[in-house]
């Protein structure tokens, strides 16, 4: 499964948004293997962080002056709020940028494999809560909903994942709904 997602990531035309009144910025997308099946690590913001107030997410935040590239930013971002440790992932592919609707943000997300079990170290003035989510379940009826949201004044439509009285929504389900139609491919 992973090398056949790895070669989808790496033989497919990446969208990349640049919009220079955007701040650019990256996240992790962690997959771990578990009993025979996939997950996904996501993080709940906390509601003292400057943007994105309890929401839920993938590891990441903006690009700073240190960092090389996009990718260095979302290992380095996912070091700060939940302690995983770059050398521990394996990079697997970048997924088309997104813009948030919410902020002014262009986010690069990055997928890579993590091993598990794993000792995360939260970051309690960035991160509120890490979970994680088989992926058989984002695929069940029902989990994916219908949404929409204002981008730039107006309404576009836009999707929601449902699972255990969780919310994942905005620039984060519709990565995760990218990332999902491709994980589906390499099955």
């Amino acid at each position: 499964m992973k090398k056949k997602l790895a070669e989808l990531l790496e033989h497919r035309e990446k969208l990349s948004i640049i919009d220079n009144a955007r701040v650019s910025s990256a996240v992790l997308l962690p997959l771990f293997e578990h009993e025979g099946r996939d997950h996904i690590v996501f993080i709940k913001r906390t509601e003292t962080v400057r943007e994105h107030k309890g929401q839920i997410s993938f590891p990441g935040g903006s690009c700073e002056k240190e960092d090389g590239t996009l990718l260095d930013t979302a290992l380095r971002e996912s070091w700060e709020e939940i302690g995983l440790l770059s050398g521990d992932v394996t990079v697997l592919g970048e997924l088309d940028d997104e813009v948030t609707t919410t902020s002014n943000f262009v986010v690069t997300p990055f997928v890579g494999m993590i091993p598990w079990p794993y000792d995360f170290v939260m970051n309690p003035d960035e991160v509120d809560d890490i979970f994680n989510v088989p992926i058989p379940s984002l695929l069940e009826e029902g989990c994916l909903q219908p949404d929409t949201e204002t981008l730039n004044g107006k309404i576009v439509t836009s999707c929601k994942y449902l699972y255990e009285g969780r919310v994942i929504w905005g620039a984060t389900a519709r990565i995760l709904n990218r990332f999902l139609e491709i994980y589906c491919r390499a099955l």
